[in-house]
């Protein structure tokens, strides 16, 4: 696949040869002090909360077909999708880039580093809002197949052969914390049975611009310390789908095949009292497993 991610240098570039639509994820007040030049600002790329029920799905579908419609994304330009930097928005540019995928928009590209990359590298910002012209987006159903329900969900729990992969932080994964917005956000705290855990951060690594990706290999290797390989086919789920679809984008571009995502995620599966999880540390619960 083509690489999603382009770098400050690359984009700047980029912009004067090829129609862009460039999309500001990040909140009103920060847009506000400075952004790229004629970036749109759609901060609900990050904060909306699906669910995946059919209506949940529809509601998903729609509003974010209009939002970008109303961004002027036609079909015809590159979206181009950022955030802070990597690490500070819960991977909220890589939502952006899931949410258009998942809509089957033809043409997204990630800024790698964010907008600290871009003013890091003396790139202009500007503080103005620019009036785009509405577009009409056109949404392909077979592209929606990368989310998946919580019935789907259900169904994976227990089969050989599909990785459930949290990428949730550590205090989420060990059954302390519900949710990055405080420990009892949700109902349950704990883990959706059978997944294995790959903490979002480990698809980045430091440097001394910020966090970037790691390689193909790199990430390659990850996976395979939960036994995933390129042919495994990987359900993620994280919160509200921010962090896994940083790990998505990761995936992707490491030529993994097959990766769909719960959307829904910990925040719609917690609250449902008859979706089964796993609680307390994971290494108890797969000793209480086994012993039963």
């Amino acid at each position: 696949m083509t690489d999603v991610l382009i770098t400050a240098g690359e984009l700047a570039e980029f912009l004067k040869q090829e129609p862009c639509v460039v999309i500001d994820t990040r909140n009103p007040e920060a847009y506000g002090a400075g952004h790229l030049p004629n970036a749109v600002n759609v901060h609900e790329i990050f904060t909306y909360l699906a669910t995946s029920t059919p209506e949940g799905i529809h509601e998903l579908k729609t509003k974010f077909a209009d939002a970008f419609g109303a961004a002027g994304l036609s079909g015809k330009e590159t979206a181009v999708i950022y955030e802070q930097s990597m690490n500070s928005g819960f991977g909220q540019s890589c939502r952006g880039y899931y949410l258009l995928t998942m809509l089957g928009y033809p043409k997204v590209k990630v800024l790698h580093g964010g907008y600290d990359a871009w003013a890091a590298a003396g790139l202009p910002v500007a503080t103005d809002v620019p009036s785009p012209v509405k577009a009409s987006f056109a949404v392909l159903p077979e592209a929606g197949d990368i989310l998946i329900d919580a019935k789907t969900m259900l169904a994976a729990v227990g089969k050989p052969g599909v990785a459930l992969l949290d990428v949730r932080d550590i205090d989420e994964w060990i059954g302390e914390s519900s949710s990055p917005y405080g420990k009892d956000f949700c109902p349950r705290k704990g883990r959706i049975p059978g997944a294995v855990w790959l903490e979002w951060y480990r698809m980045m690594k430091p440097t001394a611009e910020g966090p970037r990706f790691k390689s193909k290999n790199e990430i390659l290797a990850e996976c395979a310390t939960v036994g995933i390989t390129e042919n495994t086919p990987v359900y993620l789920y994280c919160f509200k789908g921010a962090r896994a679809s940083n790990t998505f984008l990761a995936l992707k571009n490491a030529g993994v095949k097959d990766v769909r995502m719960y959307f829904g995620s910990w925040n719609e599966w917690s609250r449902d009292p008859s979706l089964p999880i796993e609680e307390g540390l994971p290494m108890e619960a797969k000793l209480t497993t086994k012993a039963a």
